[in-house]
């Protein structure tokens, strides 16, 4: 044991001192505070960057900085449309885990590491010498900050314009989303549920950054009460709530609704046909990502359609790949995005 020991701390030695003489070419360093205010130099620019963070990846890619990525959390067939818009991501390692070891990191010369505390050892890499940056977020200030600061790490011209023009985006959104439904009352408002999972029967409840665009889109979330996301409830919960809208995440499974049973059958909005599946895009539009933009537009328009009548998500999706990704989606495309479909 104590000669297994040794070996490892001696090629981890021998790692780190290479990692030193390779970081010693580069075009120099600059010190960032991350988002849990740790200060961290890294190397300007980032050449090798290892994204341990799954929403991360899609920040990454839409500031121009997919080229850089050498290891990603984020396996094509979790994220097909992301290597359908970004395809030099296929020369990236796809990870199994969140969790490399720092051996691993520096053998194929990493010198910037994208990671949540939650998810990843971001300790044990910056013991190491790798340079770690951590990200997180929880609404949709955190996500323009977290955005403002991979394009300072990214460093580059385009990475600015665009989390600048996103900012401009999101918060034009958000303004005509709030003067459209400025006049309606809470009880004008349905009782929405968003199910990240019918099997396991997973919802999102509050203080989540679902929580916050469903208010946003007009609605109420009646999982307000159990905080947090991926909450384990049970089908009597959700007949208790008795929601008007149901909204399933992209990758919930079918509602099958005779596998389901009467409790599901018995629901407001399944009677009334209003169980919707949410877009998915090179990341859920409904998580942690910067679609997060069209899933505002999205749901407004699910849950106001005589609001909203003049909002073509068909065009509205094309023209927001376009702006923020630099890819053109053809029509049916889009409409693959639209109803959670994987590319062809």
């Amino acid at each position: 044991m104590k000669k297994q020991f040794l070996k490892r701390a001696l090629v981890l030695a021998c790692l780190t001192a290479g990692a030193g003489m390779t970081s010693a070419h580069a075009a120099g360093t600059k010190t960032i505070t991350d988002m849990m205010g740790v200060k961290t130099e890294v190397p300007v620019p980032p050449a090798r960057i290892a994204d341990l963070w799954f929403a991360h990846n899609e920040l990454v890619v839409m500031l121009g900085g997919a080229p850089s990525i050498a290891m990603t959390v984020d396996r094509e067939s979790m994220a097909p449309w992301m290597y359908r818009i970004a395809p030099i991501l296929h020369d990236a390692e796809q990870l199994q885990g969140t969790t490399p070891t720092p051996e691993a990191l520096l053998a194929s010369h990493i010198d910037l590491v994208f990671a949540t505390p939650q998810l990843s050892g971001l300790d044990v890499y910056r013991r190491a010498n790798i340079p770690a940056v951590g990200v997180n977020f929880h609404d949709t200030q955190g996500l323009l900050a977290c955005l403002d600061l991979t394009a300072e790490v990214l460093g580059t011209k385009h990475a600015h314009d665009i989390a600048s023009d996103y900012r401009d985006y999101l918060q034009q959104t958000e303004s005509f989303l709030s003067s459209r439904l400025s006049s309606l009352s809470e009880n004008a408002r349905p009782r929405v549920l968003h199910i990240l999972s019918l099997s396991p029967l997973k919802i999102d409840g509050g203080g989540t950054i679902i929580d916050e665009w469903l208010h946003l889109a007009g609605g109420r979330n009646v999982a307000v009460a159990i905080k947090g996301s991926k909450q384990a409830i049970s089908l009597e919960q959700i007949a208790g709530w008795n929601p008007d809208v149901i909204i399933l995440g992209g990758a919930a499974g079918k509602p099958d609704d005779a596998a389901l049973g009467p409790v599901w059958q018995s629901l407001k909005a399944v009677k009334s046909g209003k169980v919707f599946r949410n877009p998915a895009g090179v990341f859920p539009w409904d998580r942690y990502g910067t679609e997060l933009a069209l899933q505002l537009r999205w749901a407004a328009k699910i849950l106001h359609p005589e609001l909203f009548q003049d909002v073509d998500m068909l065009s509205e999706t094309k023209m927001f790949y376009r702006r923020f990704f630099s890819y053109d989606l053809t029509d049916e495309e889009a409409r693959r995005i639209l109803a959670a479909l994987p590319p062809v």
